[in-house]
This record gives C-alpha cells, structure tokens and sequence, in this order.
C-alpha cells in the first residue's frame, strides 16, 4: 500500500469515528433532556459542579487503567466543554464577571462555563453581586485572593452585603506580556497597566530599563492593551488574550516576578452544592467583643477535627471581620455542630468542590 493510500485509510477511520463520537454526543445530549425535565420540576439547578468533578475523576481514573494517550487537562478541558453544551441546551447561561472583555476573571469564567455561554462583562466586582442578586445574569465571576498580593477586599464587601452562595472555584496561572507596536523596548515612552500589575512585574521592568518609562495605572490590562495598539511609543502590561483582541503584537511572555503568580476566583449564585465529599466551605465571622472569642471558635474547629485553610482579617463597614476557608461541606454533621454553635457570628458563604488547598 502506497503512503498516499495508507493516509486515505486511516482519514477515513477517524471519519467513521467521528461520525460515532457525533451519535454518541446526540444520544447523550438526549439524555440531558430528559434530565432537565426532572429537574425543572423538581426545582433542582442545572449546573452541579459537584456532579461534574465526580464525572471527570471517574474517566480520568479510566483513563489511566486503559492507559489512554489523554492527560489530564485534556479529559477535564474536552468533558468541561460537553458539560457547557448540555446546560445551554437546556437553560443558555448568562455570565456576568469583572470585565472588560478579554481579563483575567473572562478567563476564569470561560474555563468553567465553555464557549457557548453568554458572557457580560461588568464593569465592578460590586455590579456583579448586584446582577447576580437580581437576576439579571445567573452567574458571576469574582476574583478572590491572588498569590502575591493577597485577598480582594471589594469580593468580601459583596458577601458580607448580599446573600449569594459560591458555588464553584477557579484558580488561574496568571501570566503577564509586555505588547507594544514599538519595534525596540528603547522606544517606549509609557507602559498602560493595572497597579497590581505593574507591581507584580517590578524586577521585569527595572532589568529591561523600562522603569524609567511613565507607568500609566489604568482599570484594566485589557484597556491597557486597547490603548497601547493606537497609541505611538506606549506599551501595554496586559494578557495574552488582551493583546490579541486588539491585534497588539507581543514583546514578551510572562514577565511577572513570580513564577507560580495564580489568581483565585469565585462563582457565585443563588442556589447551594450538594455534598461531592471533596468540599471547601468559605464563611465570613464577626466575633462578639469578648476577651477570648476567637480562640474559643478556633478551638471548636479543632475539637471537631476540622482543618482551617485560610483565615484574613478584614474591616467592613468599620467592623473587623473574617474571611475562614476550611475542607469539609456545611452539611456535614461534624460542621453542622460548630456552625450551629456560632451561629450568631457566622455568614455561611457556601459549600463546593476543592480545587485546591490554598494559594
């Protein structure tokens, strides 16, 4: 068999697998449908994240007895996909999040929720509680903690205003470009970015002599990046994806400082998790003025053997109050018992699937 008809051959086996996979995707789409009908009359949400972690371990760990040439990103990024599609056939999913198009927090959120959804970019962290709450979008998507620069506090300012649930977390590898129509680095007069940026690009910048130039803070490294494509000698810190929706050609890949800079991010909605035995749960706490309030909630977390991840102290509204992550789901009776005992200090801002432990 020649090389020509030996290509011709295996073309048309991936056609005739193709043409199954379409069959199968069909017969499960099919099935979708009937699962929604339940769950329309029953009130039951459509997007369980919980449901979905469960699926991807179950093929990934498939996988590897099967010893498949898939690796793990490539299961949860092709199933991710599928499961978007299945929602949005049954219900299309409104996304608001921290705009502009094309940020950190769009990233996040097409991560989760796949191509075929509705994204809206919103303008405040506070405008997307707001939408959310009123049901104007059905998610939201807020950035919560990035490594180098700590928790944000517009984020807890929502939870502790409005009664919405996180529902899912993502975390992000934050990697930053210097893009620029400037053909050398010398001719860049001024650099467009967010503060936090800039900040986190600061040995980048002083090495390559760009510290000299005007640093220009700005609300976004997405605008960024729009005014640096019209502008002459200007340059902008921004995403991948920033400079090339405005077709902004890339001077450099990831100069941050840090090379494990990861930003975490909430999903927020009107509805709770169930238990997927794999769970985080966030609370906001304000502890009576006591002598010894918070070592008395600390000791009943460790009375019960439950594992604190993270607590930050924050003021709010001129009270100091608490942003406590730990493993385990409210409803879990260990949780439920310390949660019940504190109840008059505790905002419960929800149980979900733990992507990680901390950043």
């Amino acid at each position: 068999m020649s090389d020509e008809n030996g290509l011709l051959e295996l073309r048309n086996q991936l056609d005739t697998i193709d043409n199954k996979l379409l069959d199968l995707i069909n017969e499960r789409m099919q099935i979708v449908h009937k699962v929604g009908a339940l769950k329309a009359k029953s009130g039951g949400a459509i997007y369980r994240p919980e449901r979905e972690k469960a699926i991807i371990e179950r093929l990934e760990k498939i996988n590897q007895e099967k010893k498949g040439l898939l690796n793990k990103s490539a299961i949860e990024a092709l199933f991710l996909e599928i499961f978007a599609i299945s929602r949005n056939l049954e219900l299309p999913e409104n996304i608001g999040y921290l705009g502009p198009e094309g940020s950190f927090t769009h990233q996040a959120a097409e991560a989760r929720f796949g191509a075929m959804s509705s994204y809206i970019p919103i303008s405040s962290i506070k405008g997307v509680f707001k939408e959310v709450d009123t049901k104007k979008v059905k998610f939201g998507v807020v950035p919560i903690e990035n490594s180098s620069n700590g928790i944000v506090n517009d984020t807890i300012n929502g939870f502790s205003k409005y009664n919405l649930k996180i529902i899912a977390e993502v975390v992000l590898d934050i990697h930053h470009t210097l893009a620029s129509t400037c053909d050398k680095i010398t001719d860049i007069k001024k650099i467009y970015s967010k503060d936090i940026a800039f900040d986190q690009c600061r040995r980048f910048l002083t090495n390559f002599g760009l510290d000299e130039a005007e640093l220009i803070p700005i609300e976004s490294t997405t605008k960024a990046a729009k005014i640096a494509a019209s502008e002459p000698n200007s340059a902008a810190i921004c995403p991948h994806v920033g400079a090339k929706l405005y077709n902004l050609p890339i001077l450099f890949e990831n100069i941050e400082d840090k090379d494990n800079n990861k930003t975490r991010f909430f999903i927020i909605s009107d509805f709770e998790n169930a238990p997927s035995g794999n769970d985080k749960t966030s609370i906001l706490v304000k502890f009576p003025n006591e002598q010894g309030a918070l070592v008395r909630f600390l000791n009943d977390f460790n009375d019960a053997k439950i594992n604190l991840t993270k607590i930050k102290s924050h003021i709010v509204e001129g009270n100091s109050i608490f942003f406590i992550d730990f493993d385990g789901h409210k409803d879990d009776e260990n949780v439920k018992k310390v949660l019940e005992k504190h109840k008059n200090s505790v905002k419960i801002l929800g149980s979900y699937v733990k992507e990680v432990n901390d950043i």
